[in-house]
């Protein structure tokens, strides 16, 4: 039965389908529940910071109930996001319902799109990538497998990466930087990709040529279909999808930097380079997304053997409470850049 804790990830979109059915003011369930009532429950459950035992890690690792739970989020995702184009689409809502399912779905495709795939774009095979890839679609932000595989954990904690913010930088400021940068950085990294195997920019092995007709594809679809509401229900989504992405990104690195050695490179990547949090609530909705250390120090790792390191640097609060804090500045800064090892924020 402890296997199904993780169902409670489909909390989220369950929330967003009773704003669906009921509308109204029903329409904000899903930020309410997941930015405050979260919250509060992480803050009344105890932190586990307990790892699995060897035998029981293999044993979690031989079933797939663990993959399909994965799984079961694409056609929740798609569900959800085409029964909210046919709403709006044939119904009048008012501003506040309209503005309310936009941050709903958008929640969804965040947390149960890219955060599944971001797992599934990990793993090694090739159904499960495409899984992961099509997740990626609704918020327009497939570019993202090919810079945070080749380009994220390569790069992380240190300047060169987009995805890391800076001690002192502001969230706003990093949806900037980091969207825009990460975006660049994947075209570059696929031309490298391309110019390695001998193949031109039009290649059918050009992923981001893909990616980019397959979004405006997309797009065009449900203009043309469902008309212009639901076109601009379905971009203001998107936003909110990769907007929330880029608040999870800022909390996970934020202030720390891989220290240069003798040589001049960086160090390697270690378990103090990512922000660690054992609040059992973001655990589980987030699939083990919190215990991000180990995931950096091992990314084929699978989210339900991920294990807690005692070097990492702890988060105060879980993951949902921390992207709240991070919405005011002053306070994040108050809270967090007391823990950033002295070394790295000096550096």
């Amino acid at each position: 039965m402890k296997d199904l804790k993780y169902l409670a990830a489909f909390s989220i979109p369950v929330m967003a389908v009773l704003g669906l059915f009921f509308k109204g003011y029903w329409v904000w369930a899903t930020p309410i529940f997941a930015f405050v009532c979260i919250p509060v429950l992480e803050l009344i459950f105890p932190v586990d910071t307990e790892n699995l035992q060897t035998e029981e890690a293999d044993s979690k690792l031989q079933r797939k109930l663990f993959d399909w739970l994965l799984y079961l989020n694409l056609p929740i995702v798609f569900g959800l996001l085409i029964s909210a184009l046919v709403l709006v689409s044939n119904e009048t809502l008012a501003t506040y319902e309209f503005i309310g399912l936009i941050f709903s779905v958008g929640i969804v495709l965040g947390v149960n799109g890219i955060n599944v795939a971001h797992e599934l774009g990990h793993r090694q095979t090739t159904n499960e990538r495409f899984l992961g890839k099509a997740l990626l679609l609704p918020s327009f932000y497939m570019h993202f497998y090919i810079e945070h595989n080749y380009g994220h954990h390569l790069h992380a904690a240190t300047p060169e990466d987009p995805a890391t913010a800076r001690y002192n930088q502001s969230v706003y400021s990093f949806w900037f930087t980091s969207t825009i940068r990460q975006y660049f950085n994947a075209w570059n990294i696929q031309k490298k990709l391309l110019k390695n195997n001998n193949r031109s920019f039009f290649s059918i092995k050009n992923d981001m040529l893909w990616y980019s007709i397959l979004q405006m594809g997309y797009l065009v679809l449900i203009g043309s279909v469902l008309g212009t509401t639901a076109l601009q229900f379905a971009f203001l989504a998107g936003i909110v999808g990769f907007i929330l992405l880029e608040t999870v990104n800022y909390i996970e690195h934020y202030g720390l930097l891989r220290l240069k050695t003798k040589s001049g490179r960086y160090e390697r990547v270690k378990e103090m380079h990512s922000w660690n949090s054992n609040h059992v609530i973001g655990r589980i909705v987030l699939y083990e997304l919190t215990r991000h250390s180990d995931h950096h120090y091992k990314s084929s790792k699978k989210y339900q053997v991920l294990d807690c390191h005692d070097e990492s640097p702890q988060m105060p609060f879980g993951y949902p409470t921390s992207m709240v804090l991070a919405m005011v500045p002053p306070l994040w800064f108050k809270i967090m850049n007391k823990r950033v090892p002295r070394e790295m924020a000096l550096n």
